[in-house]
């Protein structure tokens, strides 16, 4: 029934346009510009359509009697008695071979007149004819491809349902809320294409949803058999998948000369298969940076089709939804590891007495539904002890995917991704140096990228590849506070980085794999269940375990252990060895450490590091540690950078070579008021120092002024801040001065002014300042002033000399500029939203 519907439909058409060009052929002899307008729009539009028409060569029953009909309909002489057909085609390919040589044989002879004939009736009418005659040949050309479409179909039997839908998972779990998002989008009416994409982590569960989707009864009335799933696998074909689609629609397969053949026939035979119902195609395990292949799929169609995208990265280019599938909760992870443990029939035998095993067991998996699976595949019919060796194992810190191949090999294939991006997977690695279920903030990897990667100080680089691991689901990018003048400005100590433990896992074990001499990072961790320490916070096989006993016993017995990596990562409490300080790391460039410790001295392999250009220390305990040997960072003449993070700062020593210094958290007083301290001797070269949540901090410390190399200067969330040097107009290379959330800040110096190359001012939350000193009105340099919530603040009316200033700041304070709109040539003043999100603030962790 179907194959006679198609033939009808197809004979139908050929004489409607058929119909349809022999009009506008009688009507074009009738003006010699309509004959140029027809033959330019013929041999333009037509040329390729007839071209594709001539591939062609069906010679079915039922067409026969309407080929007739249309050579007899077309049949005449042209100007020099050629026949338009030689009235004996015996197939349609033929026929629309002669009806195309003769168009364009007809086009030509009439333009060859065209300049001997000049007849004033010829332009009586012709505009009218210019705009007819297209109007028609568009419509026409519509139809023609309606007729292509047809053709290139050539139906041979009955559709055969939902192509390529996998079989429905019989068990799934904690997939309820996705699917309910997943589903809205879905079944939402738009006509036109829209791309959806479902995005996580490998063996997130990604293909078991999308496959649940397709066979959900709800979806299956709104698409009925227009429901097309395809698989992209690396080495994607696309005209293999064509070929299939073809054959499963029921048509004949053609003979794709290219990749553009098959890409174009495809578009046609979706349109085609589109028209009877909505059409929804599913791109399953689409590769990173395929989005080229996404858009071979968009064909234009008037009805309502979706495209659901799944893959490990979010696709924003797209700018449609985007659903990310999360880790399981424990609840839910413990009742997947219970169906394929099959712990139904024998839970009570084995953990009746001791279920906490069942919960490390579980707590080891990280949420991941595809180390659930497999783990509890692989230990379900084992016995009681090998369960306990299991959680032995993860209690030494062993990876989860020791205990299987087959989940190594799954989580391994993530770092496929970035085999053509070596740049990108070294950051990825970097991701494995810092404590599990610890945000990373965003500052920090700035300074070590920078320095390791000769990435810019602005960090612009650093945040693409940021936000292309944020894509890729290989990290999760957290923004505390979000202000659209961060961004914009490169300012992000509001951002943190979140790693899925099993991700970190993965990026610590690619690293183990290399012989210890040859790594780019080495971690000295302490083993968080026992407390023991070993190179590498995580050892794989029992040679590795070995190594690193046999490692400790070289050093107890004062053998130096050479270290070449070029970044040491080292987590430290109050049983540190001190043995550990008589390594050689001088060849080390990034020196972190990672405290659980109240007090702490540097080691004094630290005195040799010439080449250190980064010191990261981060105490994770709830009181700030109190940190001594500072001045051993004089003997550094590499040392660059410097971030300290909940430390009691003492007194700082000569560091000279030292550019940027990052306080976050850190108590202050005593490094800044100490005796005859002065700040300028202890940092000369200093180009940026950055102050945050520092809770006893009243005033900058002595000698700040006297830096002249001084261009950043961002002192935030410091609430005890109650006045500025008076001399801060000495810092005459200064650009950039951020007092953000200062509440107690009564006043700004008069010799702000001075600041010749000051271009930014941020004084937003500055609740106690009640108004801006005459002479910032000298601040000629200055294009971007930030007074959120300064609603209190009085301008100065000499405000009105500045020139070029956007102003960012809240709809109150907004009030007091509009008064100068009119004065201050081309003054902007925005008024973004701001997000305040506390959940950073607590620890993060899955499962």
């Amino acid at each position: 029934m179907a194959h006679t519907t198609q033939i009808a439909v197809l004979a139908s058409l050929l004489q409607q346009a058929s119909e349809s060009i022999l009009e506008m052929l009688q009507t074009a002899r009738k003006s010699n510009r309509n004959r140029g307008v027809l033959r330019s729009v013929i041999l333009t539009e037509l040329t390729p359509l007839f071209n594709e028409i001539k591939q062609y060569n069906y010679d079915d029953e039922h067409l026969d009697r309407q080929r007739e009909q249309i050579t007899a309909l077309i049949t005449e002489n042209d100007d020099d008695g050629v026949s338009l057909c030689n009235c004996n085609c015996s197939s349609w390919s033929r026929l629309w071979e002669n009806c195309f040589s003769w168009l364009v044989r007809h086009i030509k002879n009439n333009n060859n007149n065209n300049n001997n004939n000049n007849d004033d009736d010829d332009d009586y009418d012709c505009d009218y004819f210019d705009e007819a005659l297209r109007e028609d040949l568009n419509e026409t050309l519509e139809k023609l491809r309606e007729i292509i479409e047809v053709l290139k179909c050539g139906c041979v039997s009955e559709r055969r349902g939902v192509f390529g839908v996998p079989e429905k998972r019989g068990f799934t779990v904690g997939l309820e809320e996705s699917m309910r998002k997943l589903k809205a989008e879905v079944m939402r009416e738009r006509d036109g294409v829209s791309v959806i994409v479902l995005t996580g982590l490998a063996g997130s569960g990604k293909t078991t949803l999308a496959t649940s989707l397709c066979w959900d009864q709800q979806v299956k009335g709104k698409f009925k058999e227009n429901i097309l799933f395809i698989t992209c696998s690396k080495t994607f074909k696309i005209k293999i998948i064509v070929e299939r689609l073809f054959e499963h629609c029921g048509y004949r397969v053609p003979e794709f000369q290219s990749e553009e053949d098959a890409i174009n026939r495809m578009g046609v035979l979706l349109r085609h298969i589109g028209k009877s119902s909505p059409m929804l195609l599913v791109l399953d395990d689409v590769w990173p940076g395929s989005e080229s292949l996404v858009e071979k799929f968009k064909i234009q169609t008037s009805s309502d089709y979706k495209i659901l995208v799944t893959s490990r990265v979010a696709y924003p280019r797209f700018g449609t939804p985007c659903i990310v599938l999360e880790p399981l909760n424990h609840e839910d992870a413990l009742t997947l590891f219970s169906h394929f443990a099959q712990l139904e029939d024998n839970y009570y035998s084995i953990f009746q007495n001791d279920e906490d095993i069942l919960q490390k067991v579980v707590r080891g998996c990280k949420g991941s539904p595809l180390a659930i699976t497999v783990i509890g595949r692989s230990i379900r019919t084992q016995p009681y002890e090998f369960w306990l060796k299991m959680v032995e194992k993860l209690s030494q810190g062993r990876f989860i995917f020791d205990s299987s191949e087959e989940l190594l090999k799954c989580l391994e294939n993530i770092l496929e991704i970035l085999e053509d991006k070596p740049i990108i997977k070294e950051c990825f690695m970097d991701l494995g140096l810092f404590p599990e279920d610890q945000r990373i903030p965003v500052t920090v990897l700035l300074d070590i990228w920078t320095e390791l990667y000769g990435m810019d100080d602005d960090g612009i680089e650093a945040m693409t590849i940021i936000n292309t691991l944020n894509s890729m689901n290989l990290a999760n990018v957290l923004v505390s506070r979000k202000n659209a003048c961060d961004v914009e400005n490169y300012y992000y100590n509001n951002h943190f980085i979140v790693v899925h433990d099993l991700l970190r896992e993965l990026a610590i074990y690619e690293d183990n794999q290399e012989a210890t001499e040859h790594r780019h990072r080495m971690s000295i961790g302490m083993n968080e269940q026992n407390g023991e320490f070993g190179l590498g916070e995580k050892q794989r096989g029992i040679i590795a375990e070995i190594f690193s006993k046999c490692l400790r016993w070289c050093i107890n017995k004062q053998m130096p252990q050479q270290i070449h990596a070029r970044t040491l990562s080292i987590t430290i409490d109050e049983t540190w060895p001190s043995y550990w300080s008589n390594m050689q790391t001088a060849d080390v460039e990034v020196l972190i450490f990672h405290l659980r410790a109240k007090f702490f001295s540097f080691p004094m392999f630290m005195e040799k590091m010439s080449k250190l250009k980064v010191l990261i220390v981060t105490n994770y305990g709830f009181y700030p540690s109190e940190l001594n040997n500072f001045k051993l960072l004089d003997s550094l003449p590499s040392l660059k950078r410097i971030r300290l993070e909940r430390i009691s700062v003492p007194s700082f020593g000569q560091l000279k070579s030292l550019r940027k210094l990052s306080l976050y958290m850190c108590h202050t007083s005593h490094a800044f008021e100490f005796g005859n301290f002065k700040f300028s001797e202890a940092c000369p070269n200093l180009v940026e120092l950055n102050i945050d949540y520092s809770k006893d901090m009243v005033g900058l410390p002595n000698g700040i002024c006297e830096i002249p190399s001084l261009k950043k200067l961002c002192v935030t969330n410091c609430h005890k801040l109650c006045s500025l040097p008076k001399e801060i107009g000495n810092l005459k290379n200064l650009e950039i001065l951020r007092l953000n959330s200062c509440t107690d800040l009564q006043g700004l110096p008069e010799s702000i002014g001075m600041l010749s190359n000051l271009r930014l001012l941020d004084i937003s939350n500055c609740i106690s300042l009640p108004n801006l000193p005459e002479e910032i009105s000298n601040l000629s340099g200055l294009r971007k002033l930030y007074m959120t919530s300064c609603a209190n603040c009085e301008l100065p009316s000499l405000v009105s000399n500045l020139e070029n200033l956007k102003v960012t700041c809240d709809e109150e304070t907004a009030t007091l500029w509009e008064a100068f709109i009119t004065l201050i040539p081309n003054l902007r003043i925005e008024v973004p939203q701001v997000d305040v999100n506390l959940n950073w603030l607590h620890t993060v962790s899955y499962c």
